[in-house]
């Protein structure tokens, strides 16, 4: 393998992590993780409970609780010792929420919770990221065909130049979906159900993986334009150095055919059959003497 080819197997390295960190990155709901506060539930399921609001029934309901009883219950935990914190995290389909017991999660569709007027922005900034993983997969199958194959005939500099646009699209489309899905999550933590609103939050590991992915996608589209742009240039040269040579070497025989013309031309004939032609036009009467140039 040469240098030019191992060049180009080390830029298919960068764009098969874009694409495993967009990919990821939509697959995954930790786009963004905080923690809910939420108000215990009474320890009547599961008495002695550590994440319930203990209380204590009237005497007159014999320590039960009936649905048509109108016991009095003394609930012992005042302000926030009635409130449990639960963490959640959320990502482009699905918003997640440990349960009491904080062995499991409950999980709901993500835009059952964002606003009606802001469900057709959260669906392009969707469509925006499935995009921006098919242009970054385009360009690992090019810049792949591109290093395994090796046919003349095919102009590879197009390749190149197609790979370094489908990146920089890649990336600026992936980065306008970022940001539009950072304003939805926003909008809906100020304007969503009660029973979602976040106390705290913060971004998660799937956000930064695909930002991280949107760097890569610009370093790998400035590395092939350069790359391009460099053997654009080599090519170019190459031809008018050829074009150069061809025509320095169909111009040279020509001074030769002239010489050998202007050599049988200024060839003198013998001097009697010179003088006889010249004495021959010479007026009656004129000096015979001639001077030959």
């Amino acid at each position: 393998m040469d240098r030019t080819r191992q060049q180009q197997a080390l830029l298919l390295l960068p764009i098969c992590l874009a694409f495993a960190f967009s990919l990821t990155a939509v697959v995954s709901s930790h786009w963004c993780e905080g923690i809910r506060r939420v108000v215990k539930p009474l320890c009547q399921d599961q008495p002695g409970g550590q994440h319930c609001i203990h209380f204590k029934p009237d005497n007159s309901s014999n320590g039960r609780m009936d649905n048509d009883s109108q016991a009095v219950l003394y609930i012992w935990e005042l302000g926030d010792d009635k409130f449990i914190q639960r963490g959640f995290h959320v990502g482009l389909w699905q918003s997640c929420e440990e349960s009491l017991n904080g062995e499991d999660e409950k999980c709901r569709s993500f835009q059952s919770v964002v606003p009606a007027e802001e469900q057709g922005v959260l669906w392009l900034s969707t469509g925006g990221e499935v995009l921006d993983i098919v242009l970054i997969l385009t360009s690992a199958i090019l810049l792949g065909s591109r290093v395994s194959c090796r046919s003349p005939g095919f102009d590879w500099l197009r390749v190149d130049a197609l790979v370094a646009i489908f990146m920089v699209l890649a990336g600026l489309l992936g980065m306008v979906a970022h940001m539009m899905y950072t304003t939805i999550f926003q909008i809906t933590v100020n304007l969503g159900p009660e029973d979602w609103k976040p106390q705290t939050w913060d971004y998660g590991w799937s956000y930064c993986l695909a930002w991280g992915s949107f760097a890569l996608c610009l370093a790998v589209s400035v590395t092939a334009m350069s790359r391009f742009t460099a053997a654009r240039l080599e090519f170019t040269e190459k031809q008018r150095a050829q074009n150069g040579s061809q025509h320095s070497q169909q111009s040279f025989p020509e001074p030769e055919a002239s010489e050998s013309v202007w050599k049988t031309g200024a060839a003198p004939r013998p001097a009697g059959q010179a003088f006889r032609n010249v004495s021959g036009h010479l007026p009656s009467g004129a000096p015979g003497k001639v001077s030959i140039c």
